[in-house]
C-alpha cells in the first residue's frame, strides 16, 4: 500500500515539471536581448541573410507554439537541446557540471547540520541561559547575512589577510586527481591521493560555510523550537519519572519527535542549497551549474537556462517527495 501512495506522489510531479518547463520558456523569451544578437556582439558582422541563417538553426525563426511544442517533445525523450553559445548537448553540460554543484551542496550541508544540531539541542536544554542567549543571536545572525556578502567577508579574511584557503576553484592544478566520479573529494577517498583529498576540502571549505550559514541558523532555531515543545510532553515527563537519564531523555524521547519538523527544514533547504547556489558559485569561481546558469542568462542561451531550471526543479521536487516518506518512518501516524 505504501509503494502504491509513493507511485503516485511521483506521478504527481510529472504536472508540476510540464508548468515549470512551460513558465521557465515563456518568461526566459519575455526578457529583453536577442540570442544570435548577442553572440555577434551587435556588431553587425554578419550580413542579414547569414543572421537568418543562424536563426533557422536554432528554430528562433519558428513560431512560439511551434518552438515550445519542439522543446517538450524533445524533453520528454530526454533531450533538453544544444546550447546556442558553448555548442554542446545540455544534457552534456549538466552532466558535467552536476558534480560539482553536488559537492558543495552536500559540503555546505554537512557544515550545515554539524553546527545547527547541538546547537539546536543545546540551546532547547539550556532554555534562557548564557549558552542559549549567545547561540540564538548567533542564529539570527547568520539568517541576517546574504550569502554573498558572508563569501566576500571569509575571502577577505581566510584568503587575503590570513592566507589559509584559496579563493576560487575545486582543487590545486599540480595534485594530479586521476577523476572517477566528478566528486573530488570522493576520487581522492577511492584512489588514496591524500594531497588531492586536502586540496579539494580546502576549496570546499569558504564556498561551504558561505552557503551553508543561513541554512544552519534556519535548522537550529527550528530544531530549539520543537525540542523545547517536546522537553514539555507527558511522555518526557514519564520518562524522567521512570528514572530514565537526561542524556537519554533528551537524545532518545525528545530529539525523535523534534526532528519531525526539522526534516521539513531540512528537506526544502536541500532543494535550495543545490538550485540557490548561483551567487555563491559565481564569487568563489565554483565550476558548478549556478555559474554556468548565471552566464547562460547573459548569453540569452535559452536552452541550456531550460535545461538547468528543469534540473532545479526536479530538485525541489525530489527533495519534498524524500521528506515526506521519511515522515512515514519518523512518525507512523503520518500516511503518505
Amino acid at each position: 500500500m505504501k509503494g502504491i501512495k509513493i507511485l503516485e506522489r511521483v506521478l504527481a510531479t510529472i504536472p508540476i515539471m510540464f508548468g515549470v518547463a512551460v513558465i521557465v520558456f515563456f518568461f526566459i523569451r519575455l526578457t529583453p536581448g536577442d540570442p544570435v544578437d548577442i553572440m555577434m556582439g551587435q556588431s553587425g558582422a554578419l550580413s542579414q541573410g547569414e543572421i537568418e541563417r543562424m536563426r533557422q538553426e536554432f528554430n528562433l525563426d519558428q513560431p512560439i507554439h511551434v518552438q515550445l511544442w519542439l522543446f517538450l517533445s524533445n524533453a520528454v525523450q530526454g533531450d533538453l537541446g544544444y546550447s546556442y553559445v558553448l555548442k554542446q548537448p545540455v544534457t552534456n553540460l549538466i552532466a558535467q557540471r552536476l558534480p560539482a554543484t553536488i559537492e558543495l551542496a552536500l559540503g555546505a550541508l554537512f557544515f550545515s547540520l554539524v553546527f545547527a544540531l547541538p546547537i539546536g539541542i543545546i540551546s532547547a536544554v539550556k532554555q534562557n541561559s548564557f549558552i542559549d542567549r549567545i547561540s540564538m543571536s548567533g542564529a539570527f545572525l547568520g539568517i541576517s547575512m546574504p550569502a554573498f556578502w558572508l563569501g566576500i567577508i571569509l575571502i577577505l579574511i581566510f584568503s587575503v589577510q590570513l592566507g589559509w584557503l584559496p579563493v576560487q576553484g575545486r582543487i590545486a592544478r599540480n595534485v594530479g586527481l586521476e577523476q572517477m566520479t566528478g566528486f573530488f573529494v570522493l576520487d581522492s577517498i577511492l584512489t588514496g591521493n591524500m594531497a588531492a583529498l586536502r586540496s579539494s576540502i580546502l576549496h570546499l571549505a569558504l564556498p561551504s560555510i558561505a552557503l551553508g550559514a543561513q541554512v544552519a541558523a534556519v535548522i537550529a532555531r527550528v530544531l530549539r523550537s520543537s525540542m523545547l515543545e517536546t522537553l514539555r510532553s507527558d511522555y518526557v515527563t514519564l520518562a524522567r519519572s521512570k528514572g530514565a537519564s537526561e542524556g537519554r531523555v533528551v537524545l532518545k524521547h525528545a530529539l525523535r519527535n523534534a526532528m519531525i519538523p526539522t526534516v521539513t527544514v531540512v528537506g526544502l533547504q536541500i532543494g535550495i542549497l543545490l538550485g540557490g547556489n548561483m551567487v555563491v558559485e559565481t564569487i568563489f569561481g565554483w565550476p558548478g551549474l549556478g555559474r554556468m546558469v548565471v552566464q547562460a542568462i547573459f548569453d540569452r542561451d535559452f536552452p541550456l537556462i531550460q535545461g538547468t531550471v528543469m534540473v532545479y526543479a526536479f530538485t525541489f521536487v525530489t527533495a519534498n517527495l524524500i521528506v515526506d516518506i521519511l515522515y512515514t518512518y519518523l512518525n507512523p501516524r503520518i500516511r503518505l
